[in-house]
């Protein structure tokens, strides 16, 4: 009996039309309605009041703003030190994630729980603690100096340390979950099969997490080119030599040079924006690529 009022229930619901959109739980506009009052009050809208603000300078204005030497060599440390800390992520973050996911070993969850540390602490204290630790006194960076005569504080280099540390947990996070998922006993197969482990990494590990290392890498670039208080203690925050985008920003704001700010943070938007599409755009090709070889 119970089969055949299940029965009718679905042979109901195929002959019920359906709204284009609509689903069995109720409150559709309602959740769509609240979900855009909500990116429009914190996303769109501050977003749009810089280029708004910005017109103020006019068109020549804004682009003697955005194209000053000082605005351009920050851009070029910014973007730079940024995807330099990203790449490092993506190697380290997948090797990370790969050893925490495939070995036991004593430690195993302190070493997991530490790689959300960046998420936990300040950046400010982040930042204080990376500039004691490679300051010419601190305990690493007096042995790179003494040793290698490397600089690390107050230096470009500086910056770049700051970056990975900040965005490793990005690269780690969004790889370990696709890792747990994909089942050991493929690998083995390939193996079994006469596959070397180059391979194996190369044919049935990477085509799998290649989506989520790119995320990752994303999301890792996206954080760094954006960060402040992690990176303004070490930086050494030379003007031409290492001084970043967001602390021109600052200094801008501090002296009341609201359009000026505006416009160069128009410019990080943009640039921002067109690399994450670019990096959106290669994910859903890899995925396209992916399904036509299935």
């Amino acid at each position: 009996m119970v089969t055949a009022s299940l029965q009718q229930t679905a042979a109901f619901t195929r002959r019920r039309p359906r709204r284009h959109g609509a689903g069995i739980l109720p409150g559709f506009g309602l959740s769509l309605g609240y979900s855009v009052l909500y990116l429009c009050l914190l996303v769109l809208i501050p977003l749009a009041a810089l280029p708004i603000k910005s017109a103020d300078l006019g068109w020549s204005g804004f682009w003697a703003a955005v194209t000053a030497p000082r605005v351009l060599a920050s851009y070029q440390l910014t973007f730079g030190a940024s995807l330099i800390a990203a790449l490092v992520n993506l190697v380290f973050g997948a090797l990370a994630a790969w050893v925490l996911v495939r070995y036991t070993f004593p430690g195993k969850r302190v070493l997991d729980a530490l790689v959300d540390l960046p998420f936990a602490l300040p950046t400010a204290v982040a930042g204080i603690a990376l500039t004691a630790l490679y300051s010419r006194n601190g305990w690493l960076g007096s042995l790179l100096e003494q040793g290698l005569g490397l600089k690390v504080a107050f230096t470009p280099k500086g910056i770049v340390v700051a970056l990975i540390f900040i965005g490793i947990p990005f690269v780690v996070r969004t790889v370990q979950p696709v890792l747990e998922d994909l089942e050991r006993e493929i690998e083995e197969a390939a193996a079994s099969l006469g596959a070397h482990r180059w391979q194996v990494i190369r044919r049935v590990l990477l085509p799998a997490i290649l989506p989520a290392l790119l995320t990752g890498f994303a999301l890792a670039f996206a954080r760094a080119v954006g960060e402040y208080g992690s990176v303004v203690f070490i930086a050494g925050n030379m003007p031409m030599v290492s001084e970043i985008t967001p602390l021109l920003i600052i200094s801008k704001l501090e002296q009341y040079d609201y359009a000026g700010a505006a416009a160069i943070a128009t410019v990080m938007l943009a640039m921002s924006f067109v690399l994450l599409l670019a990096i959106n755009l290669l994910q859903a090709w890899q995925a396209r690529g992916r399904e036509g070889r299935a």
